[in-house]
């Protein structure tokens, strides 16, 4: 395992504008995440932590500072760059699961791996697979309406991991559930951390979940509480 962080944010500010009025997201956010991590973003709605996945992701750029996500300055990237990052380095989990409801959950996982054109064989196999990691191989050929919501977020998780990816980025994926389906769920990302060597990013908002995970960053207003700070716990693994 590389001892270079996966990703690193420095100096990352954002500010949103409405007519006269400035919002300032991200304040001067810098930190590090090394291979391999199970990452949590904490902090209430409202604090940044959407808008600073987004940054990592580069689903959004930021106004100042860098994000480099093995070892490509994302902020820098041209959209096409931006493209095959997000189809081959990172995986994403959305609080709404995003699947596509006319396909089944075993489709649902394939499509990243049709994007790159991965053979049909091949793909077959990592869909079993993958159905099979997060305890869905029964379920394959039901559609998202016929699972229940921990279920779709199963779903959601096995595509991130369709490709492969090196970083996973996870926004409240357990936000719609119950607590125990959001546990459960937070679980899942740990083990998958494990078994398939991936680092992961992960906000929420549950104190109940960050015990799951390597560290935990704290937002506040945009800015990050400082390590050591008494508002800042860091649970163990």
């Amino acid at each position: 395992m590389s001892d270079e962080p996966l990703v690193i944010a420095e100096g990352l500010r954002k500010v949103y504008r409405t007519g006269p009025k400035e919002v300032v997201a991200l304040r001067d956010v810098s930190f590090t995440v090394n291979p391999g991590e199970l990452v949590a973003v904490r902090g209430r709605s409202g604090s940044g932590k959407t808008t600073l996945l987004n940054q990592i992701g580069g689903l959004d750029r930021p106004d100042a500072g860098r994000v480099v996500v093995a070892g490509e300055t994302v902020s820098e990237l041209p959209e096409a760059g931006l493209l095959r990052l997000r189809r081959d380095v990172i995986g994403f989990v959305f609080q709404s699961f995003g699947l596509i409801p006319v396909l089944s959950a075993a489709e649902n996982v394939g499509v990243p791996m049709r994007l790159t054109r991965t053979p049909s064989g091949e793909r077959e196999d990592r869909i079993t697979m993958l159905l099979a990691m997060v305890g869905l191989e029964k379920h394959a050929n039901q559609r998202p309406y016929e699972l229940s919501g921990g279920q779709q977020q199963r779903v959601a998780v096995a595509r991130a991991l369709a490709n492969r990816p090196r970083l996973v980025i996870a926004d409240e994926p357990t936000g719609q559930l119950d607590s125990q389906t959001a546990r459960q769920i937070m679980q899942l990302l740990r083990a998958v951390v494990r078994s398939e060597g991936v680092t992961a990013l992960v906000a929420t908002h549950d104190p109940a979940l960050l015990t799951l995970a390597d560290r935990v960053l704290e937002l506040h207003d945009g800015a990050l509480v400082p390590a050591g700070s008494p508002a800042q716990a860091v649970p163990g693994a």
